[in-house]
């Protein structure tokens, strides 16, 4: 399995950098080793079908929980730990074909989590509009540091 897993982190590592370079990065934010490092976890998406039948990465998604203090829509500070979108990255020859939606409703299902209750760092304005489009969500609540939320976040909590 050391194979295996070399093969993996070098598919991790290549993506981060595309995702990097997507984002206009000066570093990617995402590798192998800095998953090893922290409590983040990955949901990576294969083709099996393309590449001849062997396959091809095709994008990623890292998720992880975050101590946040928010502001909500009247400007009272919240303190949470929510659920948040720490990367996301499909390969730009493969985007527009529903890779994107099947990796984030998998992790939905897996997280037992609904788009709304999620906080996103950084989001593009690609993925802004990935949100709006299937989700509905494009009301943000103005933040201070670089992570959104959205209107409906704010429902059912306390605070």
């Amino acid at each position: 399995r050391p194979d295996t897993q070399n093969q993996t982190a070098t598919v991790i590592d290549e993506l981060g950098k595309a995702s990097a370079k997507a984002q206009k990065l000066p570093v990617p934010i995402t590798s192998a080793a800095k998953l090893q490092a922290n409590r983040h976890h990955l949901y990576l998406l294969k083709d099996r079908e393309r590449n001849g039948s062997r396959g091809v990465a095709v994008g990623y998604l890292k998720v992880g929980y975050k101590k946040l203090f928010l502001l909500d829509q009247r400007g009272a500070h919240v303190e949470t730990e929510p659920l948040c979108v720490l990367d996301f990255y499909v390969t730009e020859s493969l985007q527009r074909h529903g890779y994107g939606l099947e990796l984030f409703h998998f992790m939905l299902q897996h997280k037992k989590v609904e788009p709304e209750q999620m906080a996103y760092d950084r989001p593009s304005s690609k993925f802004l509009a990935f949100l709006e489009k299937h989700f509905e969500l494009k009301h943000s609540v103005p933040q201070v540091n670089n992570f959104v939320v959205f209107e409906s976040f704010f429902r059912n909590r306390s605070g």
